[in-house]
């Protein structure tokens, strides 16, 4: 087996976890925490345990980062992610999610990961506000922060995110997470393979 596959494989219990995080985001609004902790367990354990390299999504040498990496690729996602949980724009178990795909992750691959979840996040977002018929709420909810907050800088206030004054509706964030954590392998892929 070629040390490339031998580091695909490893990303798909994390794959898998993400998949069934989305089931149930779906399903009950909630990722259960057995998901995210056996999984941050789990990832850590593979990058100590797989034989040493770069990252399993590295092209050059792929396999497990060390403990120090996958500590802190855990790290990056919990604290890019903690100041949306605080301003109330996602739930913890989100948070924890993203958390548990950088304990798989190394550095630079958890950064794009993150990247690509907030953009993917915001594509579906916008698409499940019109597939519910809450488009028009939701621009006009984006529209009452930016300008509060314009409002709230020009009198040399630091900005919030309040709650708008009407909900629009909870997109389960776990698509985002699982869309944008594996499109960025994907893209990472080809683009390194040449395909892109």
């Amino acid at each position: 087996m070629t040390p490339h596959i031998a580091g695909l494989l490893a990303l798909l219990p994390m794959a898998l976890l993400l998949l069934a995080a989305v089931r149930e985001d779906v399903r009950h609004h909630r990722i259960p925490n057995p998901y995210v902790f056996w999984g941050a367990g789990l990832g850590i354990l593979l990058n100590v345990f797989m034989p040493e390299g770069l990252g399993f999504a590295s092209q050059l040498l792929p396999g497990g980062a060390g403990f120090l990496s996958a500590i802190e690729g855990l790290a990056i996602g919990l604290a890019v992610m903690l100041p949306m949980y605080l301003l109330r724009v996602m739930g913890a178990g989100d948070v924890k999610l993203m958390a548990m795909v950088g304990a798989f992750l190394s550095m630079e691959d958890v950064l794009g990961a993150i990247l690509a979840t907030f953009l993917a996040g915001g594509v579906l977002s916008l698409a499940y506000a019109w597939k519910i018929g809450v488009l028009r709420r939701t621009l006009q909810n984006i529209r009452f922060i930016l300008y509060s907050n314009a409002v709230r800088i020009t009198g040399g206030s630091i900005p919030t995110l309040e709650d708008a004054p009407e909900t629009a509706g909870k997109f389960p964030y776990a698509v985002a997470i699982a869309v944008g954590t594996l499109s960025y392998l994907v893209w990472k892929s080809m683009w390194k393979a040449g395909w892109a």
